[in-house]
This record gives structure tokens, C-alpha cells and sequence, in this order.
């Protein structure tokens, strides 16, 4: 059995760890967002002719294989589909600021929802390490991994909780006979 005092750190340390997770995935939204207004910046203007300015921003040869790829891509990007990558980053922004805000208040559906939306990008980040590790990569699944693993302890440790609640005879001011 716990003593008090390290119950009460233990709820700190938790609490401060949920607020850390709130923040990452407030700034994935904060990112995700700003992609969706750069997509809707393009609507109507030629990508073609910004994404060459940008590769001369950046001192990045056109000749180069990465340079072609980004200027075939901006070259096939449609109104339609910037309208599209706008909706889905908008999307993904709300679920992401809804997660944070659920998180930072120590919600459990919020748990639930960064336990799920995070398991279902493990698979794919193990793909892209397949691909080829990268520092980036690498970082992006150990720190999801991590996510998922400490939502999955928080919401088996609250379901204990409950179930030992249950368990407890009832008081008559509880409404127990």
C-alpha cells in the first residue's frame, strides 16, 4: 500500500505526463493546421510557379531527382485536391485539439482517443521505418509508441480502479442497506 504522499506524487507525476502528451499533440494540430492554410493559400494560383520560387529560396538545384518530384507534384495539384488536403488537415486539427484539450483535463474518453488514434499509426510507422530508418522517423514511432503504451497503462489502471470500487461494501450514506 502507498503511502499519501507518494499517492499524491504519483498523481502529479501522472497529471504533468498527460499535460506533456496534451502539448505534443496540440502541436501536431498547431502543424497540421498550418499546412491545411498553406493548402488553401494555393487554391487558384499556379504551384508550379511557387514551388520553383521555393527551390531558388532555398538554393536547391532543379535538376536534381527530389527537385523534379516536387515540381511534378506541385505540377499535378488541382484546386480540387488542395480543397480535399484542406478539409482532411482541417479534420485532423479538430481531432488532435480535441484530444489535447480532453487529455490536459484527465478525461478518459481523451485516453481512449489517443490510445486508438495513435495504435492505428503504429503499423504505418513501422512501414516507413522499413522504408529506411531515419532520425526523424525513428523519434516519430518511439514517441507514438510511447503514447499508446502509457495510454493503455492509464486506462487499465483506471478500470482496476472502478472494478476494486465496486468491489467495496457500501456505506449507508453511499445507498448500500
Amino acid at each position: 500500500m502507498l503511502s499519501p504522499v507518494t499517492k499524491i506524487d504519483l498523481q502529479r507525476a501522472q497529471k504533468n505526463l498527460l499535460r506533456a502528451v496534451a502539448s505534443f499533440e496540440f502541436s501536431k494540430g498547431i502543424l497540421v493546421l498550418l499546412i491545411g492554410l498553406s493548402a488553401l493559400l494555393l487554391v487558384h494560383k499556379d504551384a508550379w510557379v511557387i514551388a520553383e520560387s521555393l527551390l531558388a529560396l532555398l538554393h536547391i538545384n532543379t535538376d536534381r531527382h527530389s527537385a523534379q518530384l516536387f515540381l511534378d507534384f506541385a505540377d499535378n495539384l488541382t484546386d480540387t485536391r488542395l480543397w480535399a488536403a484542406a478539409e482532411l488537415a482541417f479534420t485532423y486539427s479538430l481531432l488532435r485539439f480535441a484530444e489535447a484539450y480532453g487529455l490536459w483535463r484527465q478525461r478518459t474518453w481523451a485516453e481512449w482517443l489517443a490510445f486508438v488514434s495513435g495504435a492505428l499509426f503504429v503499423p504505418l510507422e513501422v512501414r516507413e521505418l522499413m522504408r529506411g530508418i531515419t532520425l526523424v522517423r525513428s523519434v516519430m514511432f518511439v514517441a507514438n509508441l510511447g503514447i499508446v503504451l502509457y495510454m493503455f497503462f492509464l486506462l487499465r489502471a483506471g478500470r482496476r480502479r472502478r472494478e476494486l470500487r465496486s468491489l467495496e461494501p457500501k456505506t449507508p450514506e453511499q445507498g448500500g442497506k
